[in-house]
């Protein structure tokens, strides 16, 4: 006589749901494509984060520690600093918005060539449902993430050596995601465009050191002859210290105030219709 087979207890598994159960799937909402966008640079700034140390954190104290402190005490010693106020609580105000265009140029260069040029990441991405805009959305939003930890961390180490004068300079947090998402997002349309690094080099050395010398960092606006004034105007960089300076003083900008807002927004409202533009006609057409 046969013994009976023996069956095993079976596991119900829940029927999957969602994007997973079987059948026609809604299209995915704008929200979802800019997520999955987001999630690619979270991976990637997860495994190679250790390697940008030296570039937002530690180079900011350099920063600090010579000119703050450095070059602040002979000012202070012999001119008794600027406007009345200790040399290191005018520069460093400065070098916050400073660091935060330079972080925002740079990760608009090589990296955003790269996906277009070298590796093609965002050419497999719009092959998927991801458009342009969720793509430069995507991208942007985890630079800006990174320039808000940035600045924060400069602020708190740079708080700890008497560098603010209010804690208003917690503004300087905003001002400084928007200083160097006004770099950032033109430098993306530029990035765009281009077959070759050889322009970031030239970028460097002819825009962005400029840049950086006419925009009040390391003396008053004041001291540069009148006719070379405007140039430091027409930059967002400038604005921006303005912005930062005054919160670190605990002074209101009253409606100049307004007019560096204005300003830095429309560099980035700009940069975004050129970007949004040049990555249009690279990899769509």
């Amino acid at each position: 006589m046969s013994a009976l087979p023996v069956t095993q207890p079976t596991t119900a598994h829940p029927a999957p749901s969602g994007r997973l159960a079987p059948g026609p799937r809604a299209p995915m909402r704008r929200g979802e494509r800019i997520g999955g966008a987001m999630a690619h640079h979270l991976r990637v700034y997860r495994r190679t984060w250790r390697g940008s140390i030296i570039s937002r954190f530690l180079s900011p104290l350099f920063f600090l520690a010579a000119m703050g402190l450095g070059l602040g005490s002979l000012v202070d010693s012999s001119a008794g600093g600027v406007g009345g106020q200790p040399y290191l609580q005018f520069v460093v105000p400065g070098i916050v918005a400073y660091q935060a265009a330079l972080l925002g140029f740079g990760d608009a260069t090589y990296p955003v060539l790269g996906y277009i040029k070298w590796n093609r990441m965002y050419s497999a991405a719009l092959s998927t449902p991801l458009t342009v805009t969720d793509v430069l959305l995507g991208h942007l939003i985890v630079l800006g993430a990174n320039l808000v930890v940035a600045v924060t961390v400069f602020i708190a180490i740079a708080a700890l050596f008497g560098s603010f004068a209010s804690w208003w300079v917690l503004l300087g947090i905003p001002v400084g995601l928007l200083t160097g998402l006004a770099f950032a997002v033109p430098t993306f349309a530029i990035s765009a465009t281009i077959t070759t690094d050889n322009v970031f080099g030239i970028l460097y050395r002819f825009v962005l050191t400029p840049v950086l010398l006419f925009s009040g960092t390391f003396f008053p606006l004041e001291q540069l002859p009148v006719v070379l004034r405007p140039i430091a105007w027409a930059t967002p960089l400038w604005h921006g210290v303005e912005l930062t300076r005054d919160a670190a003083y605990g002074r209101s900008p009253g409606a100049m105030g307004l007019v560096h807002a204005v300003v830095i927004l429309a560099f980035v409202a700009v940069g975004w219709v050129l970007a949004h533009r040049a990555f249009t006609r690279r990899l769509t057409s």
